[in-house]
């Protein structure tokens, strides 16, 4: 129904509420007039239990509200934690019954009463919000458009469950004519709600919750025992479907909440003397009786009242985005999500919604944001971006830089006010923890204690005295990862459970984690940090990235999850020719699961890694044919080497990475080159073919640069000499490339913040190796140099090709300003990878395109929503001890 601020009224020294009408309302002059005089009408109740309105004003055409600012919850939010016990329900329920029956008695109908129009203040009142306000929005005429109605906020939203709905009377919601019996089927609605927890009808889509409403009865059921049969009378007669046989006077129902806890007593009379002797036998048998029945009364009341799993699909919007480490977040009240979308420049940016409503708000300030996550009371987001981690008001306003972050694997906000993340220039890959307010990070773990390679996504737990993390042996590939828990007391950690990664503990008692793509259960001892009982799978296609170990799925405290599915509209990609206007031109038949393409020096071959993350094999492309060259672990980041007759790439297994070698045709076995427990990548060759510029991963240097020497004499049998570094710092140096002649590597790094492309001479460390020069501005990755000598190429933040022109003289290097290659974007499957190679001419390169955004690929980004998730995980894995 409008647009609602916050603000300060400067004259009488008071917050309020202002509220923007829609923009159709200004147009339609007999709304205008109509609502004029209600308004009016509005201002003149002065009740205590009803929000006021103070004044309606108009600014050049715009119609707005100015109310009466309310503070507290909303009963929404209540009921989000919980049934509410019955003596409070009925307390609520009796301010409601006041409110509304002072506005009928001056003819005023709500037609919009529902939990998220009530306000449950500080201080114990209840008030009731836009009170009258969807009479004007209402067409007089029976057979009216419900898509206008006020019940409806934006129409029928596929997959979203439109609150407002469920609480429409059945001829609301037939679009006849209503009276006041409307608010009393709503007031019905919410103190059904109220008591048992759930709507009283609910659907995954607006339309479904309509039909329900109009044909299906209420579950009575549910209602806890200790209700008053009074009240439960209450409930069916407010709860009527047709308005004849309805309750007619909201009083009616105040009257009878007055009484309900004062329910009537049978007649006692007193026992004459000659039955004494009779009652007295059988008194002691009675009272066992009652005793019996009050416990399985006294049960029913006090046991946790399990609800029914709800799902449904909250559409995200066109410009969210997915394939990121992490891609949303939902906040521990389970009322709000921020995730990741395009901005109107193409940036990607933090996004927030509440999952009650279906718009989004872009926060300006969060450019190149990622890896969402919320402080404890919800009230600001924290994120990664240019090489920082930061926080901003859930609300939007400044970001706030709270440390360096180049290179970071995830982060959580604690209760006593720490962030632990993880670090990977800082600490290795360990965890750090930062001071909530900003601050120097101060390492906690460094890998390598127990043969493992990182320490990642942390998640703190209640209390702030222990950490849950994921670690594993290599970088990649996390299926053969462990959940760990570190004692933040003692700083001794331990396993949980192997073969899992991205473990969460939750307040049901419960661990919960991902192995291949599906979400397990684990009871857990929060006391004694640990888990027994076996693991059990609760959902598959749960979305992840085994390179990272990162899982598409977080819970909030009430009880609601919330995952993006594993199968999306990038799940698999073409691979195609792109020119420099754009144009594509489909190169390999199918799509599919491809990473790290590499054109031999030839340009008559291309090579990929294929497969899903954690099980990818190098393939080679020519005339129309994909052969598969490894059938190993994980394989991936080919590079030709000069001659095109042989292959170098990375091999990564439980516990070890390498480097191998193998014949392009793959008529041998692989070799090994260089085998290490840190995380490397084979980035070129020299054009000897004599050096293979790698990068590692170092202790506490974070990614460092290197060459390896080789001897080529036989190219069927080469020998690597020792590894020679050449560049390290405390920041990370990432994809070394050799330039055509040799002399120039260029490389990514983030000494500056954001990575950026930087030439230096080869080899270093002499007189004429000395000198850098920065190519990229604004972020640059993965360079490739032209064949002829005269171009360097990258990749921008926003997944464009830039190039920049260069010319050197003896010890010197001079690159012109960077330009857009192209101006079409291109499809990153993976952070960090690669996702592009040119052609031999360098017209031309091998790239993922970009989905185009068609209209049946607009929002198709969902999130799954699972409503009281708690009680599902009771059912099916019990948390006892």
């Amino acid at each position: 129904m409008g647009e609602v601020y916050r603000a300060r009224d400067t004259k009488l020294k008071r917050d309020v509420a202002i509220k923007i009408l829609p923009e159709e309302f200004s147009r339609d002059p007999d709304r205008v007039s109509r609502f004029q005089r209600e308004a009016e009408v509005l201002a003149s109740l002065n009740h205590p239990n009803i929000a006021s309105i103070y004044d309606l004003l108009d600014a050049e055409g715009t119609r707005y509200l100015i109310l009466e600012f309310i503070d507290g919850e909303t009963l929404a939010e209540r009921i989000q934690r919980g049934p509410i016990p019955v003596e409070e329900a009925l307390d609520i329920a009796k301010h409601l019954c006041e409110a509304l029956e002072a506005a009928h008695e001056k003819g005023i109908i709500h037609r919009d009463l529902k939990p998220a129009n009530v306000k449950l203040t500080p201080d114990g009142k209840v008030k009731v919000l836009d009170f009258g306000l969807a009479k004007a929005f209402e067409t007089e005429a029976s057979g009216m458009n419900l898509s206008n109605s006020p019940t409806l906020v934006s129409g029928s939203v596929p997959g979203v469950i439109l609150g407002t709905a469920a609480y429409m009377s059945p001829e609301q919601a037939k679009g006849k004519m209503v009276d006041k019996r409307a608010d009393i089927w709503a007031f019905g609605a919410v103190l059904y709600e109220m008591l048992t927890g759930r709507m009283l009808f609910s659907g995954e889509t607006a339309s479904e919750t309509m039909a329900a409403v109009m044909m299906k009865e209420p579950d009575w059921t549910t209602l806890p025992a200790n209700v008053p049969a009074r009240v439960r009378d209450l409930l069916r007669r407010c709860l009527t479907k047709e308005p004849r046989n309805r309750m007619r006077d909201i009083g009616d129902a105040r009257i009878m909440l007055e009484s309900a806890a004062v329910e009537e007593a049978p007649e006692v009379t007193a026992p004459s003397r000659s039955r004494l002797g009779n009652v007295a036998t059988v008194t002691a048998a009675v009272l066992s009786v009652v005793a019996v029945v009050a416990g399985f009364g006294w049960w029913r009341a006090t046991r946790p009242v399990e609800r029914p799993l709800m799902r449904f699909s909250a559409d995200l919007g066109p410009g969210a985005v997915e394939g990121r480490s992490i891609t949303a977040a939902i906040s521990p009240d389970g009322a709000r999500m921020a995730f990741i979308a395009r901005g109107p420049e193409g940036k990607e940016q933090l996004a927030t919604r509440l999952l009650d409503q279906a718009k989004a708000t872009l926060l300006s300030g969060t450019e190149n944001a990622a890896a969402p996550f919320f402080s404890p009371d919800g009230q600001w987001i924290g994120f990664f971006a240019d090489g920082k981690m930061k926080k901003i008001s859930a609300q939007g306003g400044a970001a706030v830089m709270l440390c360096d972050a180049p290179d970071a694997r995830g982060a959580n906000w604690g209760e006593d006010g720490w962030i632990i993340v993880t670090l990977i220039s800082t600490s290795g890959g360990g965890l750090s923890r930062v001071p909530s307010a900003g601050g120097t990070p101060q390492t906690i773990t460094k890998p390598g204690e127990k043969g493992e390679a990182t320490h990642r996504w942390p998640q703190i737990l209640p209390g702030s005295q222990a950490v849950l993390f994921s670690d594993n042996t290599v970088v990649g590939a996390f299926e053969g990862a462990s959940i760990a828990v570190l004692s933040l007391k003692t700083g001794q950690w331990k396993t949980l459970q192997r073969g899992g990664y991205f473990g969460r503990y939750l307040p049901s008692g419960h661990l919960v984690y991902i192995h291949q793509g599906t979400l397990y259960a684990m009871a857990f001892d929060l006391d004694r940090l640990d888990v027994h009982g076996t693991p059990v799978p609760l959902l598959e296609d749960v979305a992840a990235n085994v390179q990272t170990g990162a899982g598409q799925y977080d819970v909030a405290r009430n009880g609601t999850l919330v995952y993006l599915s594993g199968i999306s509209s990038s799940a698999r990609w073409p691979v195609s020719w792109m020119d420099g206007t754009g144009k594509t031109q489909q190169l390999l038949p199918e799509p599919g699961l491809y990473f790290t393409p590499r054109f031999s020096p030839d340009g008559k071959r291309l090579a990929l890694a294929v497969g899903p993350p954690g099980n990818r094999d190098i393939h080679v492309w020519l005339r129309d044919t994909l052969t598969r060259l490894t059938f190993t672990q994980n394989n991936w980041t080919p590079v030709w080497t000069p001659d095109a007759k042989h292959i170098a790439f990375v091999s990564q297994s439980l516990g070890a990475n390498s480097i191998q070698w193998i014949r392009a045709d793959g008529a041998r076995e692989t070799q090994a080159l260089l085998e290490s427990k840190s995380a490397l990548r084979a980035y070129s060759f020299s054009p000897d073919g004599q050096r293979l510029a790698f990068d590692e991963l170092g202790m506490d240097t974070g990614f460092d640069l290197w060459t390896l020497p080789l001897d080529v004499s036989d190219p069927e049998h080469p020998k690597p000499g020792k590894p020679e570094i050449f560049l390290r710092s405390p920041k990370n140096e990432q994809e070394p490339a050799f330039s055509p002649d040799g002399r120039w590597i260029a490389y990514t790094s983030d000494e500056s913040g954001p990575f950026e492309v930087y030439v230096r001479p080869f080899p270093s460390g002499t007189p004429s190796g000395s000198g850098k020069w920065q190519i990229s501005t604004g972020g640059g990755l993965h360079p490739i140099w032209s064949g002829d000598g005269r171009d360097l190429f990258y990749e921008s933040p926003d997944n464009r090709i830039m190039v920049a022109a260069y010319t050197t003289k003896a010890d010197s290097f001079a690159a012109d300003k960077p330009r857009p290659w192209s101006n079409t974007q291109i499809f990153e499957p993976a952070t960090g990878l690669w996702n592009l190679d040119r052609a031999s001419d360098s017209k031309r390169f091998a790239v993922f395109p970009r989905p185009s955004a068609t209209t049946e690929q607009k929002g198709s980004v969902h999130a799954m929503v699972l409503l009281n998730f708690f009680d599902e995980l009771r059912r099916r894995v019990p948390a006892g001890k």
